[in-house]
């Protein structure tokens, strides 16, 4: 997909109103015609009429009325269940030391597990993902599918030929055990839940994938935090003698960087400053009292490095959003579309969880107590699939680059090309679909019906 040679949605060249960073066509737009006069072109960087005079009353998407954010976007015991299911998969003992007790991990499931359990692929998704690949928004699960053009009949992952299980990631916010699950008196862990790394979600899918009865995966994909566990599971899933035949980790890295680390400690402080977090015990707060200010920040800066400059740069440029005046407090376009983003997240996602997973991703070594990373990825039995997206500045092509190096097993380094950054792997199906499509036709799998 690419942004060069024609009208773009969002470009800052359209003459559309941007409200929470989308176009809208309503009447009164920058660049049209106001009832009381000729059209007057806006300028460019200003967004004002180029002869001087007041650009036209616009309304803002500041005036828009939304209903106070909740205490937390988590799902909560009593909530409707949806797609859901659920495993009880016991304790589980911590890599920094201690017991995590009682632990549920939520999951979804798509196609028939085939006689032999031979076609079965698990997808692990990331920060901010959940087990929700596919299908509908309704009630008890906010979000439509985030991976809807990859798994499904005739899909990419082909749901008529694989059994597909997704689960929630432990100290997620969906139904697996986290920061806004009970603990065993009965009240939220909120700021007692424990540091968690890779390793202990991986330990926890295990559990899972042993009370499911599957004896191995023909397939192991994830991007970004999920592919950190593709990464692990091919190391773990082993040792616990689940075999892993495949493995695909997408936009991902080995070992979170120096930068990574960087661009997540202003995240984590930024929800830690807000005072209504209350260190992490702010369940039973009433709407709008709950830290949603500085998860928001958080999902903004994040964002920021989901995408590119290039892209922010054409999309929006200078322009002002709608009638305001970056002069006059108003905003400019890419800062409404960041607002509209960090407010979206605080009304699905819950801020410990944020701090929970946010830190399991620092945790995330692959060469800890293995000799090193060349050394783990050398041990790693599987055949693997392994992308990058070129113009990903979070997790840059040259760390994808290092586990096809060292991976016995990997294909050559594919690269998915994209102006929109890390998101690619969630923007640019039409080349992921076929590079994960081609790579499982050299798999041989039994389907449902052996």
């Amino acid at each position: 997909m690419s942004l060069t040679g024609g009208q773009r949605p969002g470009d800052a060249r359209t003459t559309h109103v941007l409200v929470g960073g989308l176009p809208d066509r309503r009447e009164g737009g920058l660049g049209r015609r106001p009832a009381d006069g000729p059209a007057r072109t806006p300028d460019r960087n200003t967004g004002r009429p180029a002869d001087g005079s007041p650009a036209p009353a616009v309304p803002t998407s500041r005036a828009r009325v939304k209903p106070p954010v909740p205490a937390t976007g988590a799902w909560r015991d009593g909530d409707p269940v949806a797609a859901r299911r659920f495993a009880d998969v016991g304790a589980v003992e911590l890599e920094a030391g201690g017991v995590l007790p009682g632990v549920r991990v939520a999951y979804e499931t798509w196609g028939e597990l085939a006689p032999d359990g031979s076609n079965a692929v698990l997808v692990l998704h990331a920060l901010t993902g959940d087990a929700h690949l596919a299908g509908p928004a309704g009630p008890g699960q906010s979000t439509a599918g985030w991976w809807e053009q990859m798994i499904g009949p005739s899909a990419p992952i082909d749901t008529d030929r694989y059994f597909v299980v997704a689960p929630n990631v432990l100290g997620g916010c969906q139904g697996t055990t986290g920061p806004s699950s009970a603990a065993s008196d009965g009240l939220p862990w909120g700021g007692r839940f424990p540091r968690i790394t890779t390793r202990d979600q991986v330990a926890a899918e295990i559990e899972l994938t042993r009370q499911l009865g599957i004896t191995g995966w023909e397939l192991v994909i994830g991007a970004s935090m999920g592919g950190l566990r593709v990464l692990e599971w091919a190391l773990m899933g082993p040792e616990a003698g689940i075999e892993v035949r495949n493995l695909a980790p997408i936009a991902t890295t080995a070992q979170t960087s120096g930068d990574q680390i960087a661009w997540s400690h202003p995240q984590l402080g930024a929800i830690r400053a807000d005072p209504r977090w209350r260190g992490g015990d702010y369940y039973d707060a009433a709407d709008g009292e709950g830290p949603h200010a500085g998860l928001a920040i958080a999902r903004q800066i994040a964002h920021t490095t989901y995408r590119t400059a290039a892209e922010l740069d054409v999309r929006f440029g200078r322009l002002p959003q709608g009638g305001e005046d970056p002069l006059a407090d108003g905003r400019y376009a890419v800062q409404s579309y960041l607002d509209h983003h960090g407010d979206k997240l605080a009304r699905r996602f819950d801020a410990n969880s944020y701090l929970v997973l946010t830190e399991s991703m620092l945790s995330h070594d692959l060469g800890r107590d293995r000799g090193g990373v060349e050394a783990a990825l050398s041990q790693i039995t599987s055949r693997a699939l392994v992308v990058a997206v070129d113009s990903d500045r979070l997790f840059p092509p040259e760390q994808a680059g290092r586990i096809a190096a060292w991976v016995p097993g990997a294909e050559p380094l594919r690269i998915v090309t994209s102006d929109f950054g890390h998101d690619g792997f969630l923007i640019e199906f039409d080349q992921l679909g076929p590079i994960v499509a081609d790579f499982l036709t050299g798999a041989s799998v039994e389907t449902p019906e052996g």
